[in-house]
């Protein structure tokens, strides 16, 4: 259909004669302008008369005679102000919004400029979706669409497919939109259109709220907002303090939801943005009502009443309605609670809002549960569940469920109102993550520190003007400092995390022995195992301790030797990609050591999913084919590519790349390390990692995987910590695996583990092929 449309639209505007005529013809009944379509058939002068029938004072006003006046000259710079004139009317008066919109659609049809027509047509599709008016949205959006993709108009296509995509949202079709979204986003970073790839982060944000995903919603909007404070755009910068504030509530963290719809409006008053401030209205007015302030909720949702119903916004009223029912029905006051609950089932039902109509739902339930009338409850929480599912929100399953355990239990059904109740919280765990409240702090620390990097950029810029050599010379150690600064920092939060697991551990080991005083059994048995944890710990600390002192004392030796001028600024330079590689080595270690210490932990979760054991092996190998390089090695990759495995990715990596980095420390020039994988059994995948390098007597490996061991030195003298294969051997059994060892001294060693295998799906299979 899309194709068929754009083939029509090209035909006509090459076209002349009666075919262009005809098209125009047509194209200004299509939006409406029945006057200025008869005048422009017949001649000139009655398409001046019908579009002067056509204006309103307010374009006088705004505009001046001169865009109905039949003598003055088309131009496009004319249509660009109509259209944009439009554009603000979205906010502020919805009609003369599609007034205007027609308009700059009419001239533009007369010159033939097609980026007007497109962008007029947009201006009418983002009103008739916000009166709930879709099938004509859409009309709009796709012919605008056409005209975007055939003039190449890549940052027109970018906003037509964010007006498009918050359509369907609207229409709680919310794969759609993201999908929209999503295109927007990748034109805009295409085009490097920092407004529109905030817009896009926006949007996206806010359809990830809609269906219970905080942490998503939070992350796009805190992206918005950094890029909007930037840009110094107050408007967009509202419409994500808003949102914000809406998480914040889901959260139940009122007063910081409250703080940030209060800076919301604050922009939207200033700027007399009508919708916004209804917006807003009704947002403090749900915080009253969640707070149980009754009365002080029906005033700000009156305000905000009053002013939805001027912008004719079918999906604000309908939730409005909605909070009214509430409002009344914790009040008492049930007839006038279900007369608003009506009135918003019915505008969600006719305009096919499938969100606000499970919100409403949802609301019919409660009122029906306070009244005792169990029955209905259960029936419009049933509904309500069911239409969540449709449109793939967590939170509104999450109150359907609530609301069935309520009316379960008022039934008598208590075994279902259980089960109802435990479904409840674990969807309501899963909306308080305390990720968002770290994401939440995060940001507001990168505002705060970005603010005082840009006061400090100003300052220097300003010495700069005075002592531009002298800066020079101090630019370049101030941004090595900085860089060792945030390495330090990062240094001391890991180690800060580090000591926050390693105490919530102690906390385990305490239960653990107050659980063996009191049962009296198996006393030797856990105070061993007790003894050997905190002899971990002690070990785990020292191993910690020794890899960060080295690091910061060659740094520490390092600045020492620039500051007392012992060498030179060139030899400095040449000493840092050095200091670099240790703290990239130390990194890497504190990755692996946190990530085995937490997979220690009762509450760690394993990210298990199916994989082929190639993407894995081919990565590993690749990164160390350098280091075996350089000691004369071959490493080797013979890992068939259509082996699947089930297990943790990062778990299977991190083995990996301690058993090659095993092999390359114990061999030497000429040895080859070969990485390869076989099919054992039905249930099970062999993988091996085999070296031709030194080997170990039976006594060495008679002391592997059951303890820190006192790790020999490589071939070129390479230290280790002696805890690689303990980790090893921790992190494949939690993949329900084995691993063992076969050496000869003089030979070589092969590591062997299994892993439980995967079948793979036929396209994936395909795609392997």
């Amino acid at each position: 259909m899309t194709v068929v449309k754009e083939n029509n639209i090209n035909v006509c505007l090459k076209g002349s004669g009666t075919l262009k005529r005809i098209f125009t013809f047509s194209l200004l009944l299509l939006i409406g302008l029945k006057g200025l379509a008869v005048g422009y058939f017949h001649g000139g002068g009655a398409y001046a008369y019908g579009l002067a029938s056509y204006r309103v004072d307010s374009l006088k006003t705004l505009l001046g005679s001169a865009l109905l006046n039949k003598d003055t000259p088309i131009d496009t710079i004319t249509i660009n102000r109509v259209n944009k004139l439009s554009a603000e009317f979205i906010d502020i008066n919805p009609d003369s919004a599609l007034y205007y919109g027609k308009i700059a659609i009419a001239k533009s049809i007369v010159i033939k400029y097609n980026k007007g027509i497109a962008d007029g047509m947009v201006q009418l599709g983002k009103v008739y979706s916000l009166k709930g008016q879709y099938v004509n949205a859409g009309k709009y959006f796709n012919g605008a669409t056409l005209l975007y993709l055939k003039t190449k108009n890549d940052a027109g296509l970018a906003d037509c497919y964010i007006q498009t995509g918050r359509m369907y949202n609207r229409m709680s079709k919310f794969n759609i939109a993201t999908s929209y979204f999503n295109q927007s986003l990748e034109i805009n970073k295409r085009i490097k259109n920092e407004a529109g790839i905030a817009d896009s982060y926006h949007n996206i944000g806010m359809v990830a709220d809609n269906v219970g995903k905080s942490t998503s919603a939070l992350d796009n909007y805190f992206k918005s907002l950094s890029m909007d404070i930037k840009l110094h755009d107050n408007l967009a910068s509202a419409n994500n303090y808003n949102d914000i504030g809406v998480v914040m509530q889901e959260m139940e963290i009122y007063p910081k939801s409250m703080d940030y719809y209060q800076k919301a409006i604050k922009i939207w008053e200033n700027s007399k943005n009508i919708q916004g401030i209804s917006t807003a209205y009704e947002n403090i007015g749900e915080i009253k009502l969640a707070e149980k302030k009754y009365d002080e909720a029906i005033v700000y949702l009156n305000k905000s009443l009053k002013l939805t119903k001027g912008q004719d916004d079918k999906d604000g009223l309908t939730s409005l309605y909605a909070d009214f029912g509430l409002c009344y029905a914790y009040k008492k006051q049930f007839d006038s609670s279900l007369y608003y609950l009506a009135q918003s089932l019915k505008l969600a039902s006719d305009y096919k809002l499938d969100f606000n109509k499970a919100n409403t739902l949802n609301d019919y339930a409660t009122v029906y549960n306070l009244q005792h009338d169990y029955k209905n409850a259960y029936k419009y929480a049933l509904l309500a569940r069911q239409t969540a599912d449709k449109v793939g929100s967590l939170g509104i399953r999450s109150t359907a469920a609530f609301q069935l355990s309520s009316a379960l239990a008022g039934l008598q059904r208590y075994a279902d109102a259980y089960e109802m109740r435990k479904r409840y919280d674990d969807l309501k765990d899963s909306l308080k993550s305390d990720e968002n409240v770290q994401k939440l702090t995060s940001f507001n620390l990168e505002s705060s520190y970005e603010e005082k990097q840009r006061r400090l950029a100003e300052e220097h810029q300003r010495q700069d003007e005075q002592y531009q050599e002298k800066i020079q010379r101090q630019g370049l150690l101030s941004i090595i400092f900085f860089i060792v600064i945030l390495g330090m920092i990062a240094v001391l939060i890991v180690y800060y995390k580090a000591k926050r697991k390693q105490q919530k551990i102690n906390i385990i080991l305490e239960e653990k022995n107050h659980e063996v005083l009191h049962q009296k059994t198996n006393l030797n048995a856990q105070a061993d195992k007790l003894n050997e944890s905190n002899n971990l710990k002690d070990r785990l600390i020292s191993v910690l301790a020794h890899d960060l002192r080295a690091p910061l004392s060659t740094l520490r030796g390092l600045f020492g030797l620039l500051e007392d001028e012992s060498i030179t600024h060139e030899q400095f330079l040449s000493m840092i990609p050095q200091a670099l590689k240790k703290l990239e080595y130390t990194s890497d270690f504190l990755d692996t050591l946190l990530f085995w210490i937490n997979s220690q932990m009762e509450n760690f979760t394993s990210s298990t999913r199916s994989f082929t054991i190639k993407e894995i092996a081919t990565l590993e190998v690749q990164s160390y084919q350098e280091q075996a390089a350089e000691k004369g090695i071959r490493l080797l990759d013979n890992v068939p590519e259509t082996l699947a495995v089930t297990a943790d990715p990062n778990s299977i990596r991190i083995v990996i790349r301690n058993l090659i980095t095993n092999a390359i420390k114990f061999s030497t020039k000429g040895d080859v390390i070969d990485v390869t994988a076989t099919l054992q059994d039905e249930t099970y995948i062999l993988l091996s990692v085999k070296d031709t390098g030194l080997g170990m007597s039976e006594k060495q490996m008679n002391k592997l995987f059951k303890s820190k061991v006192d790790s020999g030195t490589g071939t070129n003298n390479e230290s280790g910590t002696g805890m690689g294969l303990l980790f090893c051997k921790d992190l494949i059994e939690k993949c329900n695996g084995k691993i063992w060892v076969e050496s000869v001294q003089g030979t070589g060693t092969e590591f062997f583990f299994t892993l439980p295998t995967s079948v793979l799906k036929e396209e994936e299979v395909a795609m392997l092929s």
